[in-house]
This record gives C-alpha cells, structure tokens and sequence, in this order.
C-alpha cells in the first residue's frame, strides 16, 4: 500500500521579515517613476516664474529626480536581501542613508551640468543651498514613503492573517463531513464484508494521516492520492456501481501547492448525491487539463433524470470550497456549475503561480 507523503515534509507558507517592497519588480518601478515625474511637475511649477522657460525647468528637475529615483531603486534592489535581515529602525535607517548618499551624489553632479548650462552660466546656484534643499527634500519624500510601505506592509499582513485565520476554519468544518461519510461507509461492510472492511479501515487511516493534518496546502500529487484513497474506500461499498474515468494530462505539476481538500470533497459530493441515486450507478468523470496559466479541474457526474429528495447538507462542501478560492487566489466567481436533468459538473481552475495568491505570497 502506497502511503501518502507525510505532513511534516509540506512546504510551509513563507513569512516575509521585511517591510519594504520589491524594488526590482516592474510594476514597483513603473509606479516610482510616474510618482517621481508628478513630484517633479510640482517642482516646476512652484519654481518657475516665466512660462516661456517651464517646459526647460521641467525636463531639467525631470532628469535629476528620475535619476535620483531610478538610481535609489537599483541600489535598493540590490541590497533587498540586506535589508530585509533588519529589524524596521535600523532598515529605515540604512534606506534613508543610501537615498541621501544617491541624491548627493546626483546634486553634485547636476549642479555641475547646471553651472555650464546657457541659463545659469552667469549666475549658478550657489552647491551649499543646492545640497541643503535638495538633501531636505529627499529626507522628507524618502520618510513619507518608509512610513506608507511600513503601513502597507502591516495592513497586508493583517488581511493576511485574518484571511489565513478564516481559511484554516473553513478547513476544519469540511473535516466531520469527510469522516462522517467515510466512517459510514465502513460501518455498511463490516457485517456482510468484514474483509473489505478492514481494507477500508486501512485506506481510511492512510487517508486522515493527510486530510486532518491541518496543512494549509499539499500537493497536487497528495490530493489525488487522497481522493484514490477515497475512490477506493467507495469502490469496495459500490462496487460496480461507480466507474471512475480519470483523465490527466500527462506534464501535470504534481508538486504545485494547492489548498488542502478542494478535489476529494467535490468527488464525495458526486457520489453521494449522483450515482448513489441511481440503481445502475454511473461514470465519475476526473479531468486536469493544464492551460496556459491554471490548471482547470473538472469532475462531472450523473444524477437522476427525475427529481429526488437532495440530502441534507447538499451544497456546503461546495460554498465550502468556493470560499477557500475565493480567499487562496482572489478569484470572485471560483467555481463554474453545469448541470441538466441528468448529468452534473462542476469546474474551477488554479493558477500556476503561487504569487497570484495573497495568501501563499
């Protein structure tokens, strides 16, 4: 028997240290730039006395403060892994020191340009102010925007955690549900097929070792293990009754992270509320197709044609898992729902990339 992988080798979310973003990423730098071009705007309409020369100030304050930015993010970029080994004093201590060091260099260097140039060639601003207000006006821009990052960082991690908090809940709930059931079926053999009872009991331990070791995410390998697990538990009390029709693509990423019980319950739920219903059982149908940027999960089934009492509780596991979606990967209408008087499906799709989640980032 193939025992599924243990809990205590599951990839733990990670806990970012630092308050201050990404400064390599482009849309960071994208947003820094468009700021730095509406600050030097500011600039030059506060400086400029005639009209004909503003177009002049602005390219000029516009070279120098993009500069200034540009440079601070490169240098910041690079020393991210540094800086985020900091405690937030000391960190905001060191980017304020290389911003000042940046902006003196850049001052320096811009003062000189300035002293050449036709408009101040006569009468250049004096290096002693340049550097003062300058240096001033960077301290100023750099600790405004520490103290938003600073903000940010702890508001995010609040949604988060509070996110985190309701997600780990929402798990537990599915929890008695999944046991209930897979007891329920065990009891239903133990008199007239004490064998295949034992074999359930086996696969059924093997099954909670995964699915109530409290893990936020597993693996896609461990979920389908887990609903095999299941399949097999259903198999023995069905028996001809249920077919299982699996259709996997073969480059599957079976070590991509994903929210713990998302495709076993669904399985249960076709089960219980479809083929059991009918007499002659029917085909469960399990389909992962990799697409471009998600994997698209499927799992189709039929149900009686004419209507039939639904048990209770048919629909929590699927708001159940529709809100684990919705708080993983952000995704407002998670789960799509085709059904017609005799077949049922239902689909959702996970991303590739674990950064489209604001949870596991």
């Amino acid at each position: 028997m193939t025992s599924l992988p243990d809990p205590s080798t599951a990839t733990q979310t990670p806990v970012a240290t630092g308050f201050l973003p990404g400064f390599c990423a482009n849309q960071a730098v994208l947003v820094m730039v468009l700021l730095a071009e509406l600050f030097a705007l500011v600039l030059a309409l506060w400086e400029i006395d005639d009209r004909g020369q503003f177009w002049n100030e602005l390219a000029i304050i516009s070279l120098f403060v993009q500069w200034v930015v540009l440079g601070s993010a490169a240098v910041l970029c690079f020393c991210k892994r540094w800086l985020d080994q900091l405690d937030t004093f000391a960190a905001t201590l060191a980017v304020l020191g290389l911003t000042l060091l940046i902006t003196l260099l850049f001052s320096l260097a811009g003062w000189w340009f300035l002293a050449s140039y036709a408009s101040y060639s006569q009468n250049p601003p004096p290096l002693r102010f340049t550097l003062i207000r300058n240096l001033a006006i960077s301290s100023i821009v750099t600790l405004i925007a520490l103290r938003y990052f600073y903000v940010q960082h702890h508001w995010k991690r609040n949604i988060e955690a509070e996110a985190r908090a309701r997600l780990q809940a929402l798990q537990a709930r599915i929890h008695p549900h999944f046991l209930f059931n897979a007891l329920n079926t065990i009891a239903s053999l133990i008199h007239g097929q004490p064998d295949r009872a034992e074999q359930a009991v086996l696969d059924l331990a093997d099954m909670l070792r995964s699915a109530l070791a409290h893990r936020e995410r597993i693996t896609l390998a461990a979920e389908l293990e887990l609903t095999r697990r299941y399949l097999a538990i259903e198999s023995l009390r069905l028996g001809e009754r249920l077919q299982v029709a699996w259709q996997l693509e073969a480059n599957l990423p079976l070590d991509l992270l994903i929210p713990a019980l998302l495709l076993q319950p669904l399985v249960e739920n076709a089960i219980h509320h479809g083929i059991q219903q009918l007499p002659e059982g029917g085909t469960l149908t399990i389909q992962i197709e990799r697409q471009p940027h998600a994997l698209r999960i499927t799992v189709a089934n039929p149900r009686p044609a004419t209507g039939v009492t639904a048990r209770f509780g048919q629909g929590i596991a699927q708001h159940n898992i529709r809100q684990r979606l919705q708080l993983a990967y952000n995704a407002p209408n998670p789960l799509e729902i085709t059904e017609t008087s005799a077949h049922y499906q239902i689909a959702f799709a996970i991303p590739l990339e674990e950064r489209d989640s604001p949870i596991f980032s």
